[in-house]
Formats: structure tokens, C-alpha cells, sequence
């Protein structure tokens, strides 16, 4: 949350369009003079925003929009869409460690499959690379605990089972769940922002927002009690 003396939004340098801080991305100038960006918008001194996807961050380093916004002569070292990428990727991936760490994340077909049975889920994880038959089952499960609800059940696929295995501190993970609560809920807002950064839904399969469809399913979850 921005802080109590910062506005709850924030003009992009891009669109000119003034949205919500959540759905920006700050901008700062380092000491060197090179921009960096401010995911937790902490950093001191005059910051720019962006909306927080790639192809706005590649406009406004294409169009010199940084320096114009600063109000001074920056320095944008190419692959600055990309790096934030990575630290969108690296903070997503951190909250499923912290999730697992707090006991809202269970890996595993067996264990994945006993969770969707008792209806806890908030969202699915799949490996990139995971395979049809498993990740089929794992939905008609789903389907069997939350009836039509289960189609806004989020189910992310944005991560290769490697950086699972990294994350997660396990192995040849290729399955798992995260469980509803606050643990849980802070990390589907890390990988939803980095799957609206890489474009909309990519790697991440919902119908709606997350928000949305955890209201979905608890009222699927309430019919079929």
C-alpha cells in the first residue's frame, strides 16, 4: 500500500491515464543517474510511473519518456522491461516459498487432489511443463468439489518445475496448491502481477480476477455442501 501521504493514484508517463499505484510500476533515478525501478515504492527522491506491463516499460524507454518525466538526463541500460520481469518473477516465486514456509502450499498429485476434496484451494500450480493426463485429473477433481465454480478457480502456469523445485524446497515438483489465507492470497498477487506484466493472462488460467473467482468458488463450495 502506498504510503499515508502518497495519493492512491499515480498518472502513467505513457498513457497519461491516472490509475491505481497497485497497477503501476515506479521509477527512480540511482545516484549514477541510470533508472531503476521501485517495485516497493520506497526508493527516495522524484519517481515516474508506468503501467505495470512490459510493453508500456519498452514505450517509455523507446519514446525517452524517463528523462522528460525526471525532469533530467537519465540513463536506461537496455533490457529494462526484461529486468523487471525478473524481479516480478524472483518476488512471485519468493511469496510461494513464504506460502510454503507457512504451511499454504501442498505439492503433490495425492496431497493436491485431497485438498481440492476438502475445498480449500484458492488456486492451482502446474509446471510449464506438466502433463495433460495429471493436470486433466486434477481438474475434473476440482470440478467434482466446486460444480460450475471451478472454471474461475485460478490455475498457474507460469513457472518451469526447475524454479518450482527452487522455490518450493522440493523436487520434481509438477503439482501443488495454494491453500486459501492470508499466506496464500499474498502470493496470487505476486504472480498475478507478474502475469499482467507479461501480457494479461499469460501462464496464469482464470476467468476473472483472482478476487472474483475466490467468490466464485466459495459460493460453489457453499451449494455443494
Amino acid at each position: 500500500m502506498p504510503p499515508r501521504n502518497e495519493p492512491a493514484t499515480r498518472t502513467c508517463i505513457v498513457t497519461r491515464d491516472a490509475l491505481p499505484v497497485e497497477r503501476l510500476i515506479r521509477f527512480v533515478a540511482a545516484p549514477d543517474g541510470a533508472v531503476v525501478p521501485d517495485l516497493r515504492r520506497k526508493l527516495p527522491g522524484r519517481g515516474v510511473w508506468v503501467t505495470a506491463d512490459a510493453e508500456h516499460v519498452r514505450t517509455a524507454e523507446r519514446k525517452r519518456l524517463f528523462s522528460r518525466g525526471l525532469g533530467e538526463e537519465v540513463k536506461v541500460e537496455p533490457g529494462l522491461a526484461d529486468r523487471v520481469a525478473g524481479l516480478l518473477r524472483e518476488a512471485a516465486l519468493s511469496a510461494l516459498s513464504l506460502a510454503r514456509k507457512a504451511g499454504a502450499l501442498v505439492t503433490g498429485f495425492a496431497k493436491v487432489e485431497s485438498a481440492l476434496a476438502e475445498g480449500g484451494v484458492a488456486a492451482l500450480i502446474h509446471a510449464a511443463e506438466a502433463g495433460g493426463d495429471g493436470v486433466a485429473k486434477l481438474e475434473a477433481a476440482a470440478r467434482r468439489r466446486f460444480g460450475v465454480a471451478a472454471g474461475d478457480l485460478p490455475v498457474i502456469r507460469i513457472f518451469e518445475g526447475g524454479e518450482l523445485d527452487l522455490a518450493i524446497g522440493r523436487t520434481n515438483v509438477i503439482h501443488a496448491a495454494l491453500l486459501a489465507g492470508p499466506a496464500g492470497d499474498n502470493a496470487l498477487s505476486r504472480v498475478r502481477a507478474l502475469a499482467d506484466y507479461l501480457g494479461g493472462d499469460k501462464g496464469v488460467g482464470e476467468a476473472r480476477s483472482f478476487e472474483d473467482a475466490a467468490g466464485s468458488v466459495s459460493a460453489g463450495m457453499q451449494g455443494n455442501s
